[in-house]
């Protein structure tokens, strides 16, 4: 066996109770008898190693499933990750619009609010806003709150998940290099009175793709997530991981070149976002006496059937399929997902008609085009993952578990 367990199935000894909490929460073993099997551990072992994670509360008993044994008994006691022993809270940063909620392990929204934060007023004024709402969904809910495990925000920029600050971001202006993560850990506290928890942070468009292809798409071992709103960014996911590139930058497909003279807001020319995003769309329904400030005021014409704004959603469309049909050759995903204001029938047309024109065959045989499943929801769902998986990974298990004096 290769892979994280590859020490496993070499080493049994070896194997920590984080190792037995993963192989549970993946479905791979949930009974004794099947720990055993694929650790090589003694049963006295995995009864230790258990206890340590029932005492803990992170795992329960659930029901009986198959016997373990060909001669028969008893059927065995199943093994079950307690959801219900924390919860997570979690963000959606838009340019102008955050959504956050409060979810349990298991990735169920508990509730969440909604309401306007622009980022150009700053990381201080932002985040801060972001540990308030925190605090009241805690006291809508009747969650303590030292019942938070961890917190997971999207942004809309690029984001070095080793120091979880954004470089660089063109459209998050006052955001380069600063201290995202002590910022937000520090108001959830001040408003929550709460003890400082993990805080996580990636790119809204890698959270909403995470989400999306945890929830509905987990058989899919490339998948791709393209969120056209302000700006345009693509989420990737390899083999159940994010794929980030070396310093967060992978996705920025709204600074591919186009061959066009627009003035993107990064300061470059001839940006695809410039003439394919919710934003530009806006700009030309304003020039053509159709007044729309952002891309979701284009989503709201294009909800209402507005005819200028479905024929410039589809001519966007047809501009990013261009882009896309590239993107598809180069990974060949399974799933091409659309997301954000633009998401819809004009636009996913638009797509479709050049994606299918200008990619070889072979790259769209076995592909599924289509729109985003859990809409504004997907960035919530993907960041209380992304805090699910980092806190409870086999060696972050053992720190924890030490710090509990289990």
């Amino acid at each position: 066996m290769t892979g994280k367990l590859g020490r496993t199935a070499r080493g049994g000894a070896q194997t920590s109770a984080g190792d037995l909490l993963d192989l549970v929460r993946s479905g791979r073993a949930v009974t004794r008898g099947a720990l055993q099997q694929m650790t090589g551990l003694s049963r006295a072992t995995v009864g230790q190693r258990l206890d340590r994670l029932f005492r803990a509360g992170w795992l329960r008993e659930g029901a009986g499933g198959p016997v373990d044994s060909p001669l028969g008994g008893r059927p065995a006691i199943t093994l079950e990750f307690d959801g219900s022993h924390a919860v997570v809270l979690a963000a959606d940063l838009d340019t102008r619009h955050a959504r956050a909620a409060l979810l349990t392990l298991t990735g169920e929204i508990l509730a969440e609010r909604s309401g306007p934060l622009v980022v150009e007023d700053g990381p201080e004024t932002v985040l801060d806003g972001l540990g308030r709402w925190f605090a009241e969904l805690l006291t809508e809910t009747g969650h303590p709150p030292e019942a938070v495990c961890g917190v997971g925000l999207g942004v809309p920029g690029p984001v070095d998940s080793e120091t979880g600050r954004v470089v660089q971001p063109p459209m998050m202006s006052g955001w380069d290099g600063y201290d995202i993560r002590g910022r937000l850990s520090r108001a959830f506290t001040e408003h929550a009175g709460a003890a400082p928890v993990p805080v996580l942070v990636d790119n809204d468009a890698n959270l909403m793709a995470y989400g999306e292809q945890r929830t509905g798409y987990q058989d899919c071992r490339a998948f791709v997530l393209v969120k056209v709103s302000t700006g345009i960014g693509a989420g990737v996911v390899v083999d159940g991981a994010v794929y980030r590139g070396v310093d967060g930058g992978a996705g920025d497909l709204g600074h591919i070149r186009v061959g066009t003279e627009a003035l993107c807001r990064c300061g470059s020319y001839g940006c695809l976002a410039a003439v394919a995003s919710g934003g530009a769309v806006a700009r030309r329904l304003t020039e053509a006496g159709v007044p729309a400030a952002s891309g979701s005021d284009v989503r709201d014409l294009l909800a209402a059937g507005h005819p200028e704004a479905a024929a410039l959603a589809r001519e966007a469309g047809r501009r990013v399929g261009d882009v896309l049909a590239t993107v598809v050759t180069l990974l060949n995903p399974g799933v091409l997902m659309i997301a954000g204001d633009l998401a819809g029938t004009p636009f996913l047309t638009g797509v479709r008609e050049l994606l299918y024109q200008r990619a070889l065959p072979r790259s769209t045989a076995h592909l599924d085009v289509l729109t985003a499943k859990l809409g504004e929801r997907a960035g919530l769902i993907g960041a209380g993952a992304l805090v699910v998986e980092h806190l409870y990974a086999p060696e972050r298990v053992e720190e924890r578990l030490s710090a509990l004096g289990v």
